[in-house]
């Protein structure tokens, strides 16, 4: 049997000194594995492409065909991203049998991504396989997580201790678990996939701009019969949310409450998805109730409530357009219809 083939993809938007950092430890981490890294430029706008092409080039890395860096040619955000990077394949026009898509501030140990792909290789039943993830400090992030429910958006709306122990297994957190084991999704920093699976399920579904895409492609795997198992011994260090600025954000982005809403729309329908915005501004009012009675601020963003409540209502008078979920077969979707490739 031939030896698995990968294509890891790497998304920048205006990061590209990190991004160049991510190349290298990848680079590392693929030593004996064949394949190529392709690293796709969101059209970050600011020079971003050039820094990437240039440093590429002058360290060598372009010269064997290993690295290519792509400008996508408009940003879509980070599932539009990835796509472009995926449906391009090899540099000679084939497929790889896996592909591994790798945050710009995300650095995996040596052995990080072999793990990945030895698990995938040895449980045909996983169609998704993700690393264990940790700050440049050895902290763990949580990024292994249960499917968003109605129950779970009451729960983390309330943020009550009683209720969140009736609800312990609807919460949409899992605590970090000390051994490899199948969760319902995983963050997308450092997470491997089985072309076979992408080749029948699709892609990212590009309607999300940021956020909801790495769940929706989960839940779609699960769909289809397929795992996603969180690997503890793949080992990634990860900054975080480094091109979103999530930890600046004094309020929460219009983006995010589209995402919210695609995914339940879309995955259970649109009475599910009001049913799950009436419980979450449930739990939220009765949050407030609370901490109001004992002298305290509310947790939750400004106007988070408000401006959901009124997200939703605009949502169901307004005609709203989904992007198609692309296939690895259909053309790759760029503006100018080109394509940019680092020689």
């Amino acid at each position: 049997m031939s030896d698995p083939r990968l294509l890891t993809v790497i998304l920048n938007f205006r990061t590209p000194d990190m991004t160049l950092q991510a190349v290298a430890a990848a680079l590392r981490a693929m030593d004996g594995i064949e394949g190529e890294i392709v690293v796709v430029d969101n059209d970050s706008g600011d020079g971003s492409f050039e820094n990437l092409h240039n440093q590429s080039v002058s360290n060598g890395w372009t010269k064997d065909g290993r690295v290519r860096v792509l400008q996508s040619g408009r940003n879509g955000g980070f599932g539009a991203g990835n796509n472009y990077g995926i449906q391009t394949g090899f540099r000679d026009g084939s497929r790889p049998d896996y592909v591994y898509v790798l945050n710009s501030d995300a650095f995996p140990a040596p052995d990080a991504i072999q793990r990945l792909l030895d698990y995938l290789q040895t449980h045909p039943e996983t169609g998704f396989a993700g690393s264990y993830i940790h700050g440049p400090d050895g902290d763990p992030h949580l990024t292994t997580f249960r499917f968003p429910s109605i129950a779970s958006e009451f729960e983390a709306a309330i943020r009550f201790g009683p209720v969140s122990r009736i609800l312990a297994k609807k919460r949409v957190p899992i605590e970090i678990p000390d051994s490899t084991q199948p969760v319902d999704w995983l963050a997308g920093a450092s997470l491997m996939m089985r072309r076979d699976v992408l080749d029948q399920i699709g892609l990212f579904d590009e309607t999300f701009f940021l956020y909801f895409e790495e769940t929706d492609l989960c839940l779609r795997a699960r769909r289809a019969g397929y795992q996603t198992v969180f690997v503890r011994d793949s080992d990634v260090a990860h900054i975080g949310s480094v091109s979103t600025g999530m930890k600046q954000w004094q309020q929460v982005p219009g983006y995010w409450f589209d995402s919210r809403l695609h995914y339940f729309t879309k995955n259970h329908g649109a009475f599910y998805a009001a049913l799950a915005t009436l419980a979450h501004l449930t739990g939220g009012i009765l949050h407030r109730l609370r901490q109001g009675l004992q002298g305290r601020a509310p947790t939750d963003p400004p106007h988070f409530l408000r401006t959901l409540l009124r997200h939703d209502l605009t949502a169901m008078f307004k005609p709203r357009r989904h992007a198609a979920v692309p296939r690895l077969t259909d053309p790759i979707s760029r503006s100018d219809g080109s394509v940019i490739v680092s020689e």
